[in-house]
């Protein structure tokens, strides 16, 4: 089932009893936040999406958490798991160029499945059912959220930010937080290596400022896509199309020369000047410190558009386990057949929620010669964002890397850490507290797998004790006479 909106998406979890509606009066500075740490970490209440109806100060519901559980991220983009999405993009991979007629023909009608996927534009635009400009523009009708004491204001955590290329005209749709400075002005938290800052340096050597529209409140697979890590000339609104299987429909923004999704509940139409800057931040982090405040450009908000009945979507980042926990596993499952096109040797990866996307990776490889895990920590150290990864992990295929416990068993056990450490240095993620300076800092991998004599290693390498299969299943088979059922 396809989920064309946020309104669909409410009902889609409320008939699936992973909703909760609370109708008591909240703050959205600090209380809210409060209310939904202790949901997701599941305090006092189960772990649901929440709908607040009754938000201080603002006539708009708050709908918050909604990818917060691998049941929910599945639900909202229509699998039972996002192994299910990653099969289907395994099978895209594995096409080979076809040859003959025969072949030409059986690729047909994947390539008009293919054809489904892009953004098409429409003529209806829910999202600007309601149009305020000028004067009428106002910030503080949104019931933006106040996370943590320390926070630098109210900032917006979930807005899908586009801007276009200015040299290629190519789009790029990322999540960059918003921390709003008044009526019409918020910061541009774009990172340095993400593509919306390269946007913007590609304006400031010519002097120019570049237009922005922010949505916020979009169809899942809209949101979700706007988080992964896609290369830069991938447009994730495609992307968004192949989870939903249909186009993601366009409209014009009103104001700057750009197109947003029609079924969206909120859109800020506006300009980022790369010059002008300002202090931004602190900002309760999903890393579960504060960043840091520092000088980043202004969002000038021109136009602002919304359904007559719209709704606030946001997220809560905060030490994990958080909503970001649940899309970042989701994104881990549908980029493997990826990973494994590039390195056939890699079995399965994962990233721990405690290494909040980029300090923990374990690597799980079928190991083939000397040096191997080795050449997969320096590849993963050169691929896309996986080059912020500030510890990798390998092991054997023969570890359990869905399991915290059998990981650091296997690795306490196979490891001499003057031999099996390798230090190098690098990029690093701009939230990255520790690094020895900003951006740059280092890194460790770890080889856990079973040693070869080229490593260093001449002694006998001793077997895991493992219960044989026979034994297994007599006992099992006699265990109600133990009374111990």
């Amino acid at each position: 089932m396809v989920i064309n909106s946020l309104s669909e998406w409410i009902a889609v979890l409320d008939d699936a009893g992973e909703l909760i509606r609370i109708s008591a009066e909240v703050d959205p500075k600090l209380e809210l936040s409060e209310i939904v740490d202790r949901i997701s970490k599941e305090q006092g209440a189960p772990n649901r999406a929440v709908l607040f109806e009754n938000v201080k100060g603002s006539a708009l519901p708050v709908f918050v958490n909604a990818f917060g559980s691998r049941e929910r991220v599945g639900l909202s983009l229509g699998v039972n798991s996002m192994e299910d999405h990653a099969a289907r993009l395994e099978d895209l991979l594995e096409q080979s160029p076809p040859e003959g007629l025969l072949e030409k023909l059986k690729m047909l009608p994947k390539l008009a499945q293919v054809g489904k996927w892009f953004p098409k534009k429409v003529s209806s635009s829910p999202c600007q059912e309601v149009v305020l400009k000028g004067d009428d523009v106002d910030l503080g009708l949104l019931p933006v959220l106040t996370t943590w004491p320390d926070d630098a204001g109210p900032f917006i955590t979930f807005p899908l930010c586009v801007t276009n290329d200015p040299e290629t005209g190519r789009r790029n749709m990322g999540t960059y937080r918003l921390q709003v400075m008044g009526k019409t002005e918020t910061g541009f938290h774009s990172h340095l290596h993400k593509d919306a800052r390269r946007h913007l340096n590609k304006a400031q050597e010519s002097g120019d400022r570049i237009p922005v529209a922010v949505v916020i409140g979009a169809d899942p697979a809209t949101c979700f896509a706007s988080v992964v890590p896609a290369p830069p000339d991938v447009d994730e609104l495609m992307l968004a199309g192949f989870l939903r299987n249909k186009p993601v429909p366009l409209v014009p923004c009103l104001t700057v020369p750009l197109e947003v999704p029609a079924t969206a509940e909120i859109v800020l139409e506006g300009w980022v000047d790369p010059a002008e800057v300002r202090r931004e931040g602190p900002f309760g982090d999903h890393t579960g410190f504060y960043s840091l405040a520092d000088d980043y450009p202004v969002f000038h908000v021109e136009c602002m558009t919304m359904r007559k009945n719209a709704v606030y979507h946001t997220t809560l980042v905060g030490r994990p386990p958080q909503e970001d926990c649940w899309m970042t596993e989701g994104i881990e499952r549908l980029l493997l057949p990826v990973l494994r096109k590039q390195f056939p040797e890699v079995l399965d990866y994962r990233m721990p929620f405690e290494g909040v996307a980029h300090n923990l990776m374990y690597l799980k490889i079928k190991k083939q010669y000397p040096g191997h895990a080795r050449k997969l920590m320096n590849a993963i150290w050169g691929l896309g964002q996986a080059m912020f990864t500030k510890v990798i992990v390998v092991v054997d295929d023969d570890c359990d890397i869905h399991s915290d416990s059998e990981v650091a068993w296997r690795v306490l056990n196979n490891i001499d850490p003057q031999r099996d450490l390798e230090f190098t240095l690098g990029p690093m993620e701009v939230l990255d507290h520790a690094s020895r300076s900003f951006c740059y800092g280092s890194k460790v991998g770890i080889d856990a797998t079973k040693k070869m004599p080229e490593e260093g290693f001449q002694r006998e390498w001793p077997d895991a004790i493992v219960m044989d299969a026979e034994t297994k299943s007599r006992v099992s088979s006699r265990w109600s006479e133990f009374g111990l059922s």
